[in-house]
């Protein structure tokens, strides 16, 4: 029986995963074919379409992922609406998961979801610029950090997680 959570689904996922971000290297997405997927896969078909309806729907399934991790690891601070500046759990969460990363900025989904998710402290940005144009400064903001994070991600996350943090704490001034 195939459990949505054995060891051999997983494996299949990732491998299915993974051949896609290989076949994205020379061509767009539209241009991926389930069969190319997984011929790279070494997988059936059946095995692809027991878990996806199609190319898209592995995409949409990579970027739900990765958002529904990314919010779990912020849950607390989204309740309670607070910023501990704690991006050292985000960075290594995305150097923990880099193909799944480099397929979200592949895709473009970062122009459209963001890392907006992730709370922004709104108080120190109002202390730091005088209550002024808060909401450029936010897009600016998460603009630079969807940017930094694409550069980390296309030089290969050379620099650890701690250095990342070092990077934006010297460009935001958040201590």
């Amino acid at each position: 029986m195939n459990k949505p959570n054995n060891k051999r689904k997983k494996e299949s996922v990732a491998r299915i995963e993974n051949a896609l971000f290989e076949l994205l290297q020379d061509r767009p997405l539209n241009r991926v074919s389930v069969a190319a997927l997984c011929k790279r896969a070494n997988l059936n078909r059946s095995t692809f379409y027991a878990n996806y309806a199609d190319i898209y729907a592995l995409a949409d399934s990579i970027r739900d992922k990765l958002q529904k991790s990314l919010s779990e690891l912020y849950q607390c601070q989204t309740i309670q609406n607070f910023d501990s500046h704690d991006y050292r759990k985000l960075f290594e969460h995305i150097y923990e998961n880099q193909t799944s990363y480099r397929l979200y900025f592949q895709l473009g989904y970062a122009n459209q979801d963001s890392l907006r998710d992730h709370p922004y402290d709104t108080a120190l940005a109002e202390q730091l610029f005088q209550n002024r144009f808060i909401d450029y400064h936010r897009e600016f903001f998460f603009g630079g950090l969807n940017r930094i994070i694409q550069y980390w991600l296309e030089n290969g996350c050379r620099e650890t997680p701690d250095e990342l943090v070092e990077i934006l704490q010297s460009e935001y001034r958040v201590r």
